[in-house]
């Protein structure tokens, strides 16, 4: 027996009809949502000198803080940069860290200027000569030597910019375009 009732046809047909615009709706807002900003735990690949590295970003001080500790493994050409508001001089210790590793500091032109080895759990601190040093790179010991990589090699500050901006960063508060 079919419903000849004209108001439950009305009401179904008005309710369909909300239904499809609201999830069409809502099928465009999360599309068009902006992604969210990538965090300490994501990868990016920035040049040091010809050499790709797959770098994590530490800004936060609680991410500068916590750096690679108690981490037992890192890949071959993977590292975190630590990036700095303002050049100082800085000094890394290895509180928790059993992995070896070595330091680069670079100049905000993106200038390396030093490197120093890092020894696991050694919490003696290993600080910059320089007083200018605006981002400091820990990767896996030897890495520098292995790759060629010296004093002079430059940072790729262009994708350094990049990967600021899909932190949520503005290049600009670190000096980059």
């Amino acid at each position: 027996m079919k419903n000849a009732n004209p108001v439950s046809w009305t009401w179904r047909a008005w309710l369909l009809l909300v239904l499809a615009l609201g999830l069409g709706g809502c099928a465009r807002s999360a599309s068009e949502a902006p992604a969210a900003a990538k965090t300490v735990g994501d990868w990016f690949v920035i040049k040091v000198g010809d050499r790709p590295v797959r770098m994590q970003l530490a800004v936060l001080q609680p991410e500068m803080q916590r750096g690679l500790m108690e981490r037992r493994e890192l890949g071959r050409d993977d590292g975190m940069l630590f990036a700095h508001v303002r050049p100082s001089r800085l000094s890394f210790w290895m509180r928790n860290t059993p992995l070896p590793l070595d330091i680069g500091y670079f100049d905000r032109a993106g200038r390396l200027l030093e490197i120093y080895p890092m020894h696991p759990f050694d919490e003696t601190p290993v600080p910059s000569r320089s007083e200018n040093v605006q981002y400091a790179l820990e990767m896996n010991q030897g890495w520098f030597r292995a790759n060629d990589v010296r004093p002079g090699a430059q940072l790729d500050l262009a994708a350094l910019a990049a990967a600021l901006k899909e932190r949520g960063f503005d290049p600009k508060d670190f000096g980059l375009p």
